[in-house]
């Protein structure tokens, strides 16, 4: 298997008892997966995109991670938002607007 040259994690609140529950799923985090998988294939990113547990930062939710660099957006509720983490993906960047932790 290649390994894709970033992983994007979206917080969708799943429970250790398996049911999603929390901010980031009430405030549409299935649909921001599929919208950041599809833009970035866009994009022609080599990218990766994947459903969390929670991220235990619910009041900054959703929250979105993105590796290598490790960075932490949050309120990431549109898809302004999620254009702007996939431009600064593209551009080698960050999203300052929406970083809680780098």
């Amino acid at each position: 298997m290649k390994k894709p040259a970033f992983h994007i994690l979206v917080c969708n609140s799943y429970r250790i008892a398996g049911s999603a529950q929390g901010a980031c799923n009430r405030k549409n985090a299935p649909a921001m997966i599929q919208y950041l998988t599809e833009g970035a294939a866009d994009r022609g990113l080599d990218v990766a995109v994947s459903s969390t547990a929670c991220l235990n930062v619910c009041a900054q939710g959703p929250v979105v991670v993105v590796h290598p660099q490790n960075v932490w957006y949050g309120g990431v509720e549109s898809e302004d938002a999620m254009d702007e983490i996939l431009d600064a993906i593209e551009n080698g960047t960050v999203a300052e607007k929406y970083v809680i932790s780098e």
